[in-house]
């Protein structure tokens, strides 16, 4: 935003509530967009950034509080009635028709008529003198799906624009652009802020928010945090307000004891997914946790996913004890000992209509195949002998694990794969939504784990967890592996320096 522009307030936020059964997913939010600014709207999972957005474009009702459009209150039922209104969106993955052309894209719903039918030559003439405004000189008859990702969005933000034309909500615009493309998107939003919109950008990518935006606020467990000036706001004060601690509350948490050097077991080299993770190295011990850290969206998911083969690396290699490793599949990486507890259990790791026993027994039976059947006396051996071990809360093994508690669905979860006894684990955010005793037990499990020579990595967003956990801590940023911390090095503020990029950038 210009300086020495008067500051008009365009959209207006107040004490915006919505609540889901058992979550209160917007708790009392506040947000002021201005005419002629970018707005970055910041905050890790479950902080109430989709949701806000939901409210805003009609696809949620709001449970309470106001929101002011220009001045007027407004309450849009459908996203439709919210573009009525003078607000649209453009999402990561346009949300257009790529077997149509640009110009049935950009008129559609609209389309000039001559005599009642539909004029294509005033479509197509409409169509070049909208995409004039953003610089761009295409072929509107060919199809959309034909042209590079970066033009689609390009053609969605068009799109958007004239069916609103006040208020412009970009929800991870750029997460399937490289840099080149980035510049042609920013450059387009630039020119729209130039025009008066305004504009909110969700990004999980730090770099740009500095580089693109005029504020941003933050938003956590549904609650406002703060909104400060970009220009002003320090990087690692940042991701303080979003991971919810600041610095000068650090917290000491003991440190695993030291475990001695370890002969190396699996190494990774130039290994990575283009457009999610970088290639990266990276070497795990016998019997070592490696902790990742990142924010949302840094790539320490796609990490894990390529390592287990669930999104196979696209460059790189992996080596097992100096031997070739194929991890195309996850097939091929249970085949390689290894096992993976995903972050969203209930999509990704339970069957929630299945019971306990069959949950538990899945990874083995998948790596014994299904053609020798596990003999349900062995199956319900490990069901219970886990349920035991593990402190599983249930009335049985035959109980849908559907029915359990986060917690309980959780352990369980990780004892299907520990029934397979893998030789190196991945657990994904092992801890998130689940309560305090059970949080420490499954910090408990992992050092008990790694005593009897199990390898494990760890990602977390919680960093008193590796603190506690980790004998080596690598640290993610858009989608790079950029740091690596060992032993003393390891704290919660050096990994939060690390994330902002105060830390000294190394080798990996």
């Amino acid at each position: 935003m210009k300086s020495g522009v008067l500051f008009v307030t365009l959209l207006s936020i107040r004490s915006l509530t919505k609540t889901f059964p058992g979550t209160k997913a917007l708790d009392g939010v506040n947000f002021d967009l201005r005419a002629g600014e970018v707005h970055a709207l910041l905050g890790e999972n479950g902080a109430g950034k989709s949701t806000l957005i939901k409210c805003l474009t009609g696809a949620y009702s709001r449970d309470g509080g106001s929101v002011t459009l220009d001045g007027a209150e407004i309450a849009p039922r459908s996203t439709i009635e919210a573009q009525e209104l003078g607000i649209g969106t453009v999402y990561q993955e346009v949300n257009l028709l790529p077997n149509l052309t640009v110009a049935q894209n950009l008129m559609f719903g609209r389309e000039p008529r001559r005599f009642g039918l539909i004029s294509s030559r005033g479509m197509r003439a409409a169509s070049r003198a909208i995409l004039q405004q953003y610089g761009l000189d295409l072929n509107v008859d060919r199809d959309l799906g034909s042209y590079p990702v970066a033009i689609r969005q390009i053609i969605a933000i068009a799109r958007a624009v004239e069916l609103s034309g006040k208020v412009l909500i970009l929800d991870e615009p750029t997460a399937s652009l490289d840099a080149a493309e980035v510049r042609m998107v920013f450059d387009v939003v630039r020119g729209l802020r130039e025009r008066g919109l305004g504009i909110i950008f969700v990004s999980h990518f730090l770099d740009q928010v500095f580089d693109l935006t005029d504020r941003i606020t933050v938003l956590r467990n549904g609650r406002y945090i703060t909104t400060e000036d970009t220009a002003s706001l320090n990087r690692v004060k940042l991701i303080g307000h979003m991971l919810g601690r600041e610095l000068e509350d650090e917290v000491l948490h003991s440190r695993p004891k030291d475990r001695g050097p370890r002969p190396d077991m699996l190494k990774f080299r130039g290994f990575g997914r283009r457009t999610a993770v970088e290639p990266f190295d990276l070497t795990v011990g016998e019997g070592e946790v490696v902790g990742l850290a990142g924010l949302l969206g840094s790539g320490r998911t796609e990490t894990a996913e390529a390592l287990f083969g669930l999104k196979p690396a696209t460059s790189g290699e992996a080596l097992d004890a100096g031997r070739r490793l194929s991890l195309r599949s996850p097939r091929e990486a249970i085949a390689a000992g290894f096992g993976f507890a995903p972050e969203d259990r209930k999509t990704d790791g339970i069957v929630a209509d299945l019971s306990i026993r069959e949950n538990i027994i899945l990874a083995l039976q998948a790596r014994r195949g299904w053609a020798r059947p596990i003999a349900r006396a062995e199956q319900n051996r490990i069901a219970d002998d886990y349920i035991k071990r593990l402190d599983i809360r249930t009335t049985g093994r035959e109980k849908p694990i559907g029915e359990l508690s986060g917690g309980n669905q959780q352990k369980a979860v990780l004892a299907r794969w520990l029934a397979m006894n893998p030789r190196f684990l991945i657990l994904d955010e092992p801890t998130r939504g689940i309560d305090v005793g059970a949080h420490a037990e499954i910090v408990h499990l992992i050092h008990e784990l790694v005593a009897k020579g199990m390898s494990l990595l760890v990602i977390s967003s919680e960093l008193d967890e590796l603190v506690a956990v980790a004998d080596r801590v690598i640290v993610l940023r858009d989608r790079r592996h950029i740091a690596a911390l060992e032993g003393d090095q390891i704290s919660g503020e050096a990994i939060m320096r690390a994330i902002a990029g105060d830390a000294k950038e190394g080798a990996v």
